[in-house]
């Protein structure tokens, strides 16, 4: 593509409606008349200093541009502060492309983002339909629901931290009925401090690739380390359904437990990746005689330790693996899961897909919260597949199944779970 093709692409968002625009500024380049085609696009972007010429004063528009030539012009576009809606939607797309060398110049996009706009809005639109059932009927159920997401980025100035919020609100479709509320699922802030990342608030944690825990906690977390050993440790309370207790002799704090972990990832290289942890409950909400039946003790609390990691075989094949055990369990006690994938679906690339096969088994009192769509839940084992497909930039469609036991009355159970998420 050559620098004037490429010109008339980023003037057709940069300077819209310029043609009207009277210039005081003298001609910039020699080899570009003032009654060439594209003359009040060059010399507008040439005074933003958006893009420069040669030595020589021409701007030689019918050269070859290189993507490090055009990965300096997009990093000018992006540093501009009064980009329209449109006009940012293009050089946002343009940053995407020119990542790469956008970093090797020591331009973060993330960086340029904070100049463009104080304030970032993502979100997505989720429609989910699933259908449970066990032998036992113990979780028999079939949801139809659409979740409406929103998730606001602040920039603090420029000082690296940034205030972020999730706010989710859901429709039954089966009974076309609404959720009560808008509910605030995430509220915290998040930057650097002393060489490590904090976060503090209503924040997520991450743990043992999501077979242990995958929520979030009132308190705060401070990762540190480098890409090749990271520490992360959080803190804070804990209450597993996010709202006030159904019981009138309980207040909200009887049903929160302090939240304790610790997990260390270990990267030797792109193919090897392992992790180890450990997390602690305290004050949980069951009576003394309740834990003691389940091999508690009498302290209320629950104590987890875990290890796995994944390989990666090429560029399409990847296997993952975790464990855990909670100690202060002696029975349900262990959690632990394979699972082989095959490619991946990629939002940004459409006609992406992805699948994987696997196996997992979830004891009643080896997690707190997994992450995984495709099991019922704790006290479940058996087979699970999946699939997902990108038809169109920023949709992304999930089908999984899972087929096995209830692990208590090893009975039968199976779940058919289908997801469309639209982003934005």
């Amino acid at each position: 593509m050559t620098k004037k093709m490429l010109t008339s692409t980023i003037t057709a968002a940069l300077i819209v409606g310029a043609a009207s625009t009277t210039f005081a500024a003298s001609n910039p380049f020699s080899d570009v008349p003032a009654d060439s085609w594209a003359y009040d696009a060059v010399t507008t972007l040439a005074n933003d200093g958006v893009i420069d010429g040669f030595p020589d004063g021409t701007y030689q528009g019918n050269k070859t541009m290189t993507r490090y030539e055009m990965a300096q012009i997009t990093a000018r576009a992006m540093a501009k502060t009064d980009l329209e809606k449109a006009d940012k939607a293009l050089v946002d797309k343009l940053a995407a492309e020119f990542a790469e060398e956008l970093d090797n110049l020591g331009v973060r996009v993330a960086d340029l983002e904070k100049k463009s706009d104080n304030v970032k809005f993502g979100g997505e639109l989720r429609y989910r339909y699933y259908d449970i059932n066990t032998d036992s009927g113990i979780a028999d159920t079939t949801k139809n629901k659409i979740l409406f997401r929103l998730q606001p980025k602040a920039y603090i100035g420029n000082s690296g931290w940034t205030a972020n919020a999730r706010l989710d609100y859901e429709m039954d479709l089966s009974t076309d009925s609404n959720s009560n509320n808008v509910v605030v699922d995430r509220a915290y802030i998040e930057g650097p401090l002393f060489g490590a990342t904090v976060t503090a608030g209503r924040t997520p944690v991450f743990t043992a690739q999501g077979l242990l825990f995958d929520d979030r906690i009132s308190g705060g977390t401070v990762t540190f380390g480098s890409d090749e050993f990271k520490t992360s440790l959080a803190a804070g309370r804990y209450n597993k359904k996010h709202e006030k207790s159904s019981d009138p002799d309980k207040t909200s704090r009887d049903i929160t437990t302090e939240y304790y972990g610790i997990q260390f990832d270990y990267t030797p290289n792109d193919k090897l990746a392992f992790n180890t942890g450990y997390t602690a409950l305290t004050g949980l909400d069951a009576s003394k005689a309740d834990l003691e039946k389940i091999g508690y003790g009498k302290d209320n609390s629950a104590n987890f330790w875990y290890a796995g990691g994944s390989y990666t075989f090429d560029k399409n094949i990847k296997f993952v693996g975790e464990y855990a055990q909670n100690t202060k369990a002696k029975t349900e006690d262990k959690a632990w899961t394979t699972e082989l994938q095959y490619k991946g679906a990629d939002i940004s690339d459409t006609g992406s897909w992805g699948m994987y096969a696997g196996y997992r088994n979830i004891e009643a009192f080896a997690s707190i919260a997994p992450t995984y769509d495709d099991i019922i839940g704790a006290d479940f084992k058996g087979a699970v597949v999946g699939t997902s497909y990108v038809p169109a930039e920023n949709i992304l469609a999930t089908i999984q199944y899972f087929d096995g036991k209830e692990i208590h009355t090893n009975k039968d159970a199976s779940k058919f779970f289908a997801n469309v998420d639209f982003f934005f």
